[in-house]
């Protein structure tokens, strides 16, 4: 049996403009697309309840971090229910209470990034195309904020994870950090999502802390 014959598909092969990548590179990245795709199972098929539970751990665990506690800006994101993610909205509302500002992610339709922006509550937010829900696209802009809480597939010790594949929080992290007061940035995941390690791939970009519901730490250096 060759390699290939075990490999998943190139995640390339619909690309119209594909490109030839180093053979190392290739596979690291079909072992994402294979990574990804098992532990989008994995957590589907995890009761909801379970999942809720371990959600409040996770908003608990945020909740006496120090970056949280002295945050007056956040980044937070809406859980898409149907694929059991992380649900932040206990957060959401714990924070508002101490008058924090809280941002969403959306979708620029423009130039295809992701930005955040400011919705006049939570429950105002609707999917507007791309899975999830977002703020109203004349909600105010959020590009200054002192934590981004990013969702994740799968978390490994360096700090990396594994989203959706489109690169949308790997980018805006990139653009953010070079602004003049970059955010701190907390990964969140189940603790069945926790890996020993992650295959690195180009435009990759770590977290600063992970959190899932049995631990908090900083990322390896």
């Amino acid at each position: 049996m060759k390699p290939e014959d075990i490999l998943p598909p190139n995640p390339f092969q619909h690309d119209p403009h594909p490109r030839t990548l180093p053979p190392e590179e290739e596979i690291r990245r079909r072992v994402k697309v294979e990574l990804r795709k098992r532990m989008r199972g994995l957590r589907k098929t995890t009761p909801a309840a379970s999942c809720q539970l371990r959600s409040q751990k996770i908003v608990a665990h945020l909740l006496a971090h120090p970056w949280i506690q002295e945050a007056k800006s956040v980044a937070l994101f809406y859980p898409i229910e149907e694929r059991h993610e992380v649900d932040l909205r206990p957060l959401d509302e714990a924070l508002r209470a101490r008058g924090v500002v809280i941002g969403y992610p959306a979708i620029d339709q423009e130039t295809n990034d992701m930005v955040f922006r400011v919705p006049s509550a939570v429950d105002s937010m609707e999917e507007q195309g791309y899975g999830f829900r977002e703020p109203a696209l004349d909600a105010p802009k959020f590009e200054s904020m002192d934590v981004m809480i990013v969702p994740a597939l799968a978390i490994a010790p360096s700090g990396h994870r594994i989203g959706y594949g489109r690169g949308y929080y790997d980018r805006a992290i990139a653009r953010l950090a070079g602004s003049a007061s970059p955010p701190k940035t907390i990964a969140v995941a189940y603790q069945f999502q926790f890996m020993i390690e992650i295959p690195i791939t180009e435009g990759d970009v770590a977290a600063d802390w992970l959190v899932t519901d049995e631990h908090s730490f900083a990322k390896e250096t």
